[in-house]
């Protein structure tokens, strides 16, 4: 006698076995991670997915050579080689080439293995700093009826203002200017006179005493004539001070656009001085004056090295009677923080 069997579950048995007799399962005791092929895989900050599983990166300043054998370990890293850098933690497979700067650039921040090189456009030059700096623009000088309402630096151009006409005052000025140049010829008249009373009074004492005549004649050389008591200027033979850089060779090219107050007359004798040769300076005759001065510094500074001083070109402008231009010099130089007086 048979039983009759329900078709309902008797279909449901026949489904499984069927999927049972078709399906691939893992071999025991294997991870169920390695049969699935991962095409993007999650890791954590600082590392990095190497194919099969996560990596540390390797620090700034090192690339990777190769990855790491086991699951949040670093791999083998190189030191970045001369000339070259990794900023940040990476699996590069090479350090970033070092930037160049520019021939109208000067170095701010040498390049290192952890940091790239930076630059910023030499004195007289500037380049915003949303634009490419392929190229340094000169800066621009304010016409004759501007004024400087902000000198140009590295990163940004001169800023001019024009002057406002005083019509209805210059009538005032006039005599402002006039008032000026009599009460100058005033002094001068009186310290002429005053001059002149001294050197009668010296001539009647030298008459009264011949037996000095010698010893008066000799203290009366050393002693200033009126022309030095009315335009007095340093002596050319009292020492020029010796100035200290702040940041040695980078205090001396901040300096260089001070030298463009040489007068164009006298800027040869001035690198004749510093034993440039001549066909040297002459090849920088094309340029701009302002840009060859600064080509013929940095020429000077290459062939100096180590030696160069500020002190070097201040005494080059004395040998030619350039003092007041060295005192200049020198007066900016103190004044911007570049350099401080010996003590």
């Amino acid at each position: 006698m048979y039983r009759r069997m329900n078709t309902i579950p008797f279909v449901i048995f026949v489904l499984i076995w069927s999927f049972a007799s078709t399906a691939t399962f893992p071999p025991g005791g294997q991870d169920s991670q390695s049969i699935w092929t991962r095409q993007e895989a999650v890791c954590r900050d600082g590392q990095y997915w190497n194919g099969k599983f996560c990596c540390l990166n390797c620090p700034a300043g090192t690339y990777l050579k190769s990855d790491c054998t086991a699951p949040g370990e670093k791999g083998q890293c190189e030191k970045c080689a001369d000339e070259t850098y990794t900023q940040h933690a990476n699996h590069l497979s090479q350090c970033i080439a070092c930037t160049k700067c520019g021939p109208d650039q000067e170095i701010v921040w040498p390049c290192n293995r952890t940091q790239n090189t930076e630059c910023q456009c030499k004195g007289g030059r500037f380049c915003a700093p949303e634009q490419a700096c392929e190229i340094c623009s000169k800066c621009s000088r304010c016409e004759k009826d501007e004024k400087v309402v902000r000198n140009c630096s590295a990163t940004s151009n001169t800023e001019c203002k024009k002057i406002p006409l005083q019509s209805d005052s210059a009538s005032g000025n006039t005599a402002i200017i006039v008032c000026s140049v009599l009460t100058f010829l005033f002094v001068l008249c009186g310290l002429i006179y005053c001059c002149t009373k001294k050197l009668a009074r010296g001539s009647v004492g030298n008459e009264l005493k011949a037996e000095h005549v010698l010893e008066g004649n000799n203290e009366q050389s050393q002693k200033p004539g009126c022309s030095s008591l009315i335009f007095s200027q340093p002596r050319e033979d009292e020492p020029f001070p010796e100035l200290i850089p702040i940041n040695g060779e980078e205090s001396l090219r901040r300096c260089f656009r001070y030298f463009e107050e040489v007068d164009i007359d006298y800027y040869k004798r001035f690198f004749h001085q510093l034993e440039l040769n001549s066909n040297v300076i002459k090849s920088k005759d094309p340029l701009v004056y302002e840009d060859r001065i600064h080509e013929l510094l940095n020429i000077w500074l290459e062939k100096e090295g180590k030696d160069a001083s500020l002190n070097d070109l201040l005494k080059a402008l004395l040998k030619f009677d350039q003092r007041r231009t060295a005192e200049i010099i020198k007066a900016k130089a103190l004044e911007n923080g570049h350099y401080v007086l010996q003590n």
